[in-house]
């Protein structure tokens, strides 16, 4: 397929485009910053691991024929559970925990984006955005909390995960999960208090709680914070996560890259979306 001259213009505004997108991010990540971000505290004392947050989730995404077992094993997040609760044997005992996307403070799936599909809004939600999405799945790569999946069966495949019920948000509700938690184990609100909160609880009963909240400084700060009576290796954590932001670790790293080495991927881009609208446009004479 040859790109005439007007297509080959479209793939040059294609790339001016795609070469703003590290200002928009570095701009978007500065909004981020300066907002008072939502999210959820889960105090894993307080979780019964009734798995009433998994249905919660299933019923406000659609999801209604979701079936859990009575002693599942362990599971992971997936295409059709963007929360899942897992049972740990600690020194302590049989402990739950809740797993989703943790919503990064400076997320690593919204800067590897080509296109800005992944977005961390204002509220604290990370979300994924379809008409923006060229499939790169780049998201799935980079999250350190390997949380993005891909719907491999479908025929029109989306990025699914955790979105922390952004719509609900939106209307000035809570997130599913949370709204309905019989033990409160689960409560949203702006993640400064809540960092206040767990610190209170830490304080005044130090016997119950490690003395630490897990999502105040790893991956940079995450809107998930938790608390836990045992080490959070023993509930399934990752406790080797950097607490420096991973989008940080590139910033010297693009900085030292010739303009004609970033200038190629947005080229790439820039013509593959001009070519697709070429086709299509043939394809409908």
């Amino acid at each position: 397929m040859s790109l005439n001259r007007r297509t080959f213009f479209k793939a040059m505004g294609a790339t001016a485009v795609a070469l703003s997108f590290g200002k928009q991010t570095a701009a978007n990540n500065a909004t981020v910053s300066e907002t008072e971000l939502n999210g959820i505290l889960y105090d894993v004392t307080r979780c019964k691991g009734c798995h009433g947050c998994e249905y919660d989730c299933a019923d406000a995404h659609g999801f209604t024929d979701i079936d859990i077992p009575k002693n599942p094993p362990f599971r992971r997040t997936d295409e059709k559970h963007r929360t899942v609760v897992n049972h740990y044997e600690t020194s302590q005992g049989k402990l739950p925990r809740k797993t989703q996307c943790m919503h990064c403070n400076q997320p690593a799936c919204d800067a590897a984006c080509l296109t800005q599909a992944m977005h961390k809004t204002p509220e604290g939600p990370v979300i994924w955005r379809e008409d923006k999405c060229m499939g790169c799945r780049y998201c799935m790569i980079s999250c350190p909390f390997d949380v993005p999946k891909f719907e491999y069966e479908s025929t029109n495949p989306r990025i699914v995960k955790c979105d922390m019920c952004i719509d609900l948000i939106n209307q000035g509700e809570i997130p599913a999960c949370a709204y309905n938690c019989p033990e409160e184990a689960l409560i949203y609100g702006k993640r400064s208090e809540l960092i206040r909160e767990a610190r209170k609880r830490i304080h005044d009963e130090p016997e119950k709680y490690v003395d630490h909240i897990y999502g105040e400084h790893e991956a940079g700060g995450t809107s998930w914070l938790y608390l836990s009576p045992v080490p959070f290796d023993e509930i399934g954590f990752n406790t080797k996560i950097q607490n420096s932001s991973y989008p940080a670790l590139t910033k010297g790293f693009i900085s030292s890259i010739a303009p004609v080495d970033i200038l190629l991927p947005a080229v790439l881009l820039g013509i593959y979306e001009a070519t697709k609208t070429s086709a299509n446009k043939e394809e409908e004479q």
